[in-house]
Order: C-alpha cells, then structure tokens, then sequence
C-alpha cells in the first residue's frame, strides 16, 4: 500500500502540491487526470521517492518512507519522454532490471520475450532504441517497467507516442498486468477519455491540489464541485450563472429553464448550472418537451467524421455541442438548442455541487 498523509511541496516560492492525502492499494489502477501543470508529475516524483516533501509524509506498506531515495525502493517510472540506455539493445534495456535482480537466464529470456510479443517489439531485440522510432522507443521503456515486477508503477502519460491501434490494446492490457502481480499502479493523464477507458480509481488535479478521489465512473458522474467537473470534461464543461425563482432557472438575456424535479426544493436565489457538451441538443428531448428552443450562434464547427464540434454563442455564453454526424454549418449561422437538464448539474456561489434530491434518495 501506497499512502501519502498531507504531503505538500514547494519549490522556491512556489506551492506544487498541497496538502495531498492519498491511500492506493495493492493491485489498484490509480489515474492521475489534471491539465498540464496541474501537479501531476511532481506528484509522481514524491510517491517515487525521486522528491522529498516539504511537508506531509509519504508510507509504504505501514512504514515511513519519507526520504528513502527511489534506489532503495522497488519502484518503475515511465514518463511521456521515455529514457533508454542508447548503447544497449532492446534485448538488454528490457532485461536491464531482471539481470540487477540476479534472475536466471532462463528467466530473463522469457520475461523478455513476453514483455517484447505484447508491446510488438520481438523483431526489434536486436536493435539499439536510436535506431528506432519514437514509439517504439517508447515501448521499450513500458516492457522494461513490465519486466521489473516494481511494488509502485508510475505512468506518466505513456502511451501519447503512440498509434491509435496500439494505444488502445495496451490501455486494456496493462491494468491486468500490474493487478495480477499486486502493483500500485498510478497512470497520468489530461484527458478524461483516457481516465474513463482506464477506469479504476481517479484523482482529480488542479493547481497542485487533489480536487477528489473517487471510482472514476464516479467522480466523472458526481464531481465535487466545479473545478473537478471542469477537470473531468473535454470538451469544457458549458456553464452559465441562472437565477432560481420557484420552478424556474432564469438565464442572462430573458432565457428560461424548467427546474429539474429533484431541484424543486432548491432554496431560491443565484446558482451555476453546468452540462456537458454532449447535453446540448438541436431537438428537445422527449423528457424536457416543456423546455423552450435557445437561440444560438455559430462560432466554427469541427468535424471528426462520426461527430461535429459546434462552438456556439447563446445566452452571452460561449459553449460547445457534440452532435452525431456531419452538420456543415458556416459562421454566424441562426439555430436552436436545447439542454437536456436530465443532466444538469447545480453549483453554488463556493463551486460546491448541490446533489438533487433524486441522487440523495438513490444514495
């Protein structure tokens, strides 16, 4: 078990991380998910014993470890900007941590072939990583960790260098690996995507503060507050400041919302609302017919192919909708949106999430 009690860390006359406490437990899949700069890597340095914190402790397996310098942990880091020795061959930087263990030939020959058949390396043990490309460079890192057999392995947004195809595979593939072999395994990343695909448990950062530790379908469904529903959105989430008077959101321009039924008993008064981009419809769902059409105004739209990006101004707000297929429209066109306020979520002046009445019941 990994467990960090109310570690910080300065540097200079900056604060890093604050006050962080984390408990991370044997066989767990942890996601680190914050935008760059968020702390996500000096945090990984303080778990590894690569940084020591300013203040707080850092524990492992019931003991104090605060200080004890990562050569005397069994710790693997892999980070964005992989690190190979240049000199030795695939073969050998894969092997390197199997030989300092002292294991068998025997030994090290399997794991190495293993490690190489799943990260699509075994053609290449007898090159040296310069001779190779980027990702699979890369790769080679992420088999050396793989080999290591380390109590703590720290993925620092590993897979970017990589194609799609192999992206994919190894996002399912490596949690199973280190879950069988009782790793803590913590994975860094800036994109929610990636945290739900993971799953497992995520930590949300901002500014060097974790914002909330959760089951990551959790913490994506029911964030804390703003700042973490922020985090946990990609496209931003779309928000706007209303004013409640009974049964009715009022928004900037004369705009209206229903109220959503689990919010009936929301004292009246200013709130934030929040939605994400995939909540904002060019039809009405069927649930919130009662709803009157906002009108917006096109920014740009992004097409992928399966999806469109429409960035919008409506109601003074700059927002962005995710709708299905190809919809070609040119700047500055008219059109008409709806919320879908199944899905709202409710903030008041602190940021903090006011949870509906329906969530209170089903909790």
């Amino acid at each position: 078990m990994l467990e960090l009690r109310n570690v910080s860390k300065r540097v200079g006359a900056e604060l890093h991380i604050r006050d962080v406490s984390l408990k991370l437990e044997p066989g767990s899949l942890n996601v680190l998910l914050g935008p760059t700069l968020s702390g996500k890597t000096s945090l990984m340095r303080l778990m590894a014993g690569l940084d020591r914190p300013t203040e707080g402790s850092v524990w492992v397996d019931g003991k104090d470890a605060t200080g004890v310098p990562v050569q005397k942990r069994n710790v693997a880091m892999v980070y964005q900007q992989f690190i190979n020795y240049p000199t030795l061959t695939v073969y050998e930087n894969i092997a390197s941590p199997l030989r300092l263990s002292g294991a068998s030939k025997a030994e090290i020959d399997a794991e190495v072939q293993k490690a190489a058949k799943l990260m699509q390396l075994t053609e290449f043990l007898d090159r040296t990583p310069l001779s190779l490309s980027g990702g699979q460079q890369q790769r080679t890192a992420l088999a050396r960790a793989v080999v290591k057999k380390a109590d703590l392995v720290l993925l620092d947004e590993p897979l970017a260098n990589l194609d799609y195809k192999l992206r994919e595979e190894l996002r399912e593939e490596l949690p199973k690996i280190f879950a069988e072999s009782g790793t803590v395994f913590v994975y860094a990343t800036t994109e929610p995507t990636e945290a739900l695909l993971l799953g497992g448990n995520t930590a949300t950062l901002n500014e060097g503060r974790v914002t909330q530790f959760a089951p990551t379908v959790e913490a994506f469904r029911n964030p804390v507050d703003i700042t973490t529903a922020q985090t946990f959105s990609d496209p931003p989430m779309n928000t706007i400041e209303v004013t409640k008077t009974k049964n009715t959101f009022n928004l900037s321009g004369g705009a209206q919302l229903i109220v959503p039924k689990g919010y009936w008993t929301l004292e009246d008064g200013p709130y934030t609302i929040g939605f994400r981009a995939h909540h904002l419809k060019m039809s009405s769902p069927a649930e919130t017919t009662k709803n009157e059409p906002l009108k917006a105004v096109v920014l740009i739209t992004e097409i992928t192919g399966s999806e469109s990006f429409v960035h919008v101004n409506c109601t003074g707000q700059n927002w962005v909708m995710i709708a299905r297929g190809v919809h070609n429209y040119d700047p500055g066109d008219a059109i008409e949106l709806f919320i879908d306020t199944r899905h709202l979520l409710v903030f008041d002046a602190e940021g903090t999430t006011i949870h509906s009445a329906t969530e209170q019941q089903a909790a």
